[in-house]
């Protein structure tokens, strides 16, 4: 019998390969549960499932013989329970045939050193929607209590995660990423407030389902304002609602009754104007009170014919292009700092955890 190595494993799917509006079916409705359902996989001793706005990633570990095991051997059983979280995550999750037929190129894996380096990255802010913000972080550590309290992490996960969080700590002091961290929709939202006060007595719509509508759509939530959210297809708007907020509402009765709304956000990635004077006159000419439109969009999503109607005020990205762009380039200038201390990192995670074999 020869000695038992763990092979720790990273299975996700984020925002950078799968549309928002898309990552609701990739999510679990109970995430201690799912952690208990992959736990059953034979060979798995630990689950850690980190979910979020802009994420889904499962983090296992699972015992392999070591020596006398020929690698061909290993590399099967590694093979092996690769595919059965695979089905797990199929299963209960709500992903429909086509996405299970598109989930092997949707899927990313790693093993290894790997894992370790997306987390770091993760939990330093490198690798969420805004760069530096510490919700992710958070997000983290609220993950490895949930999956202490359910009993499904245990000594490796336990390590490594603990490990994460005290070096993303550091990193985070050490650099300064996560200061006066601000988000396109924080500085949107802002403006808006300034504008035209902005409260949950308003009546709020959001016409997107992008990274930039995520990111307004966040700031709302913050605040606590409801508002209702529109895309092309109800299906997105409705696949956004689930993951991010919002009440989602079919694209062409919001606009049919755009006058019953106070303030319009846009943000979608069309190369179109979604908003004209000619396709909102008619329902705005008899409208008494004033609206406030925010196009964010890039290119601009709103014709500005439309300020010919009464009431409507219109602003554009450009008039928060210069905070945002200022807050972006400060935070590029640190990402290199950050990486180059992951790498030297790396190498230390890597022996504290081969140290925790038996």
């Amino acid at each position: 019998m020869g000695n038992v190595s763990f092979d720790v494993m990273n299975a996700r799917v984020t925002f950078k390969n799968v549309p928002i509006h898309s990552l609701s079916k990739f999510e679990f409705k109970d995430v201690s549960a799912a952690c208990e359902e992959f736990k059953k996989i034979p060979g798995v001793d630990e689950c850690v499932i980190i979910q979020t706005a802009s994420r889904v990633e499962i983090f296992t570990v699972s015992n392999v013989e070591d020596e006398d095991s020929p690698d061909a051997r290993r590399d099967e059983a590694k093979g092996l329970i690769l595919n059965q979280v695979k089905d797990t995550w199929v299963s209960l999750s709500s992903l429909e045939q086509i996405d299970i037929d598109h989930f092997d190129q949707t899927i990313e894996v790693y093993k290894g050193n790997d894992v370790y380096r997306n987390l770091l990255r993760l939990a330093a802010g490198l690798d969420s929607f805004v760069v530096g913000k510490r919700e992710v972080y958070d997000e983290i550590t609220q993950s490895l209590e949930k999956a202490k309290q359910a009993g499904t992490s245990g000594k490796i996960l336990n390590k490594l995660f603990d490990s994460v969080i005290r070096l993303a700590t550091k990193m985070r002091d050490a650099t300064g990423i996560e200061k006066d961290v601000v988000s396109l929709g924080d500085i949107a939202v802002k403006l808006v407030d300034e504008k035209a006060g902005l409260d949950a007595k308003k009546k709020v719509l959001l016409l997107g389902t992008g990274e930039s509508a995520a990111q307004v759509a966040k700031t709302l939530n913050k605040k606590e304002i409801p508002y209702d959210v529109a895309s092309r297809t109800l299906d997105r708007a409705t696949g956004f609602s689930m993951v991010v907020g919002g009440t989602p509402v079919n694209f062409e009765d919001a606009l049919a009754g755009l006058d019953k709304y106070d303030i319009v956000f846009v943000a979608t990635t069309a190369d179109y104007f979604i908003i004209t004077h000619e396709r909102i006159r008619l329902v705005m000419e008899e409208k008494k009170k004033g609206t406030l439109i925010m196009d964010i969009s890039e290119p601009r999503a709103v014709n500005e014919d439309i300020t010919s109607l009464p009431g409507i005020k219109l602003l554009f990205r450009d008039q928060i292009a210069e905070i945002y762009d200022e807050s972006v380039k400060s935070r590029k200038g640190i990402i290199p700092a950050v990486e180059k201390i992951i790498e030297k990192e790396l190498p230390v995670l890597s022996i504290r955890m081969q140290k925790l074999e038996n």
